[in-house]
């Protein structure tokens, strides 16, 4: 892939019923099932790639393999200029490596990690030349801001700016709670820091573009899933739902009012 290093470039939702949650996010976001051209470990018909209305790539999701935690959860992949050198420098930082560095045939190279707080994610860098679709801000159906809420949150900002070059660019003081600290890379906004809440795990939330916030909340609700919060109006004039899926795994979407 073309990104520039430290762009996310994909989405993934592991959970015990793919279909399901397919059916649940194609209501919600509006995605079109793709059809199943990736592959896992366990075979090329266990991954399901999830479209944009525009028709681009931007989630796959796949069954919860065996012997791994139970809970339903999104991750994202963080493309890098090398995997290998990548998985390395997480490591020399104190950071976890889940699955060491590892290459799936016309997918790309990977590994799973973690940073020292121990938030779970993925670096990638892809085998196709062309750039990800999966991060595109203001598109409907893409990703829209990734948001990190973490035990430590000037730690995680030093760790990932040394690992991928993003920036804190501005804050938003919340009081007790402290800043919401945005990042920035390659010119943009990507998303935001922020300690975690008091009886909340920490880890990454994942937003996805959608057009009018209440229509959303009400497919939100009539799919099964439930709202954490929301709507709440943010900086810029849009609105974000907290939410989670039938089956808990938890996601956002973002969106316009009237």
């Amino acid at each position: 892939m073309t990104d520039p290093h430290g762009t996310p470039i994909w989405y993934e939702l592991i959970t015990g019923d793919p279909d399901a949650a397919g059916a649940f996010y194609q209501k919600v976001v509006g995605w079109q099932d793709g059809g199943c051209p990736g592959a896992t470990a366990e075979g090329p018909e266990n991954y399901h790639v999830y479209l944009a209305p525009d028709g681009q790539g931007v989630a796959g999701m796949m069954k919860t393999p065996e012997g791994a935690p139970p809970e339903p959860r999104w991750f994202s992949y963080i493309g890098v200029d090398d995997v290998d050198a990548a998985a390395a420098k997480i490591a020399a930082a104190g950071g976890g490596i889940h699955m060491p560095p590892t290459t799936m045939e016309g997918v790309g190279r990977m590994a799973m990690v973690a940073d020292p707080q121990g938030v779970t994610f993925y670096v990638m860098k892809g085998a196709s030349p062309e750039a990800s679709t999966a991060f595109k801000r203001m598109v409907p159906g893409h990703g829209e801001w990734n948001e990190l809420q973490t035990s430590d949150d000037q730690a995680a900002l030093a760790f990932y700016g040394e690992q991928f070059g993003w920036k804190k660019d501005g804050a938003m003081p919340m009081g007790e709670m402290g800043d919401y600290s945005f990042l920035g890379h390659d010119g943009g906004m990507i998303g935001a820091v922020m300690k975690v809440a008091p009886g909340e795990t920490p880890g990454w939330n994942y937003f996805f573009r959608v057009g009018d916030i209440d229509g959303a909340k009400q497919r939100i609700e009539e799919a099964g899933g439930s709202i954490r919060q929301g709507p709440m109006e943010v900086p810029g004039g849009d609105f974000v739902i907290y939410a989670a899926d039938p089956a808990g795994a938890r996601f956002g979407v973002v969106g316009s009012r009237g």
